[in-house]
């Protein structure tokens, strides 16, 4: 299964973006960044692969000064690996 992070330096950001997500019709979901981001303490907004094209133009129009980027999240036979995009 793949599933992308959007990845933020600021919870109130994250939070805001994961409303506007859910807003828009993207399933979406709030997640401790993980370790591997390498950005610290945060949150991260976990949606679909099949909803990038949204969710990119989303995140484009919100203007979040604290978004860091985009990560790949493959989880395969219980093994998950991440990858920035």
């Amino acid at each position: 299964m793949t599933d992308i992070l959007a990845v933020f330096r600021s919870r109130s950001q994250a939070v805001d973006c994961n409303s506007r997500f859910r807003r828009g019709g993207i399933p979406s979901n709030l997640i401790n960044t993980p370790k591997e981001a390498g950005v610290g303490c945060g949150l991260s907004v976990k949606f679909p692969q099949n909803m990038e094209t949204r969710a990119r133009a989303l995140v484009s129009s919100g203007r979040y000064s604290a978004f860091y980027g985009f990560m790949i999240v493959n989880t395969n036979y219980g093994r998950t690996t991440f990858k920035w995009y």
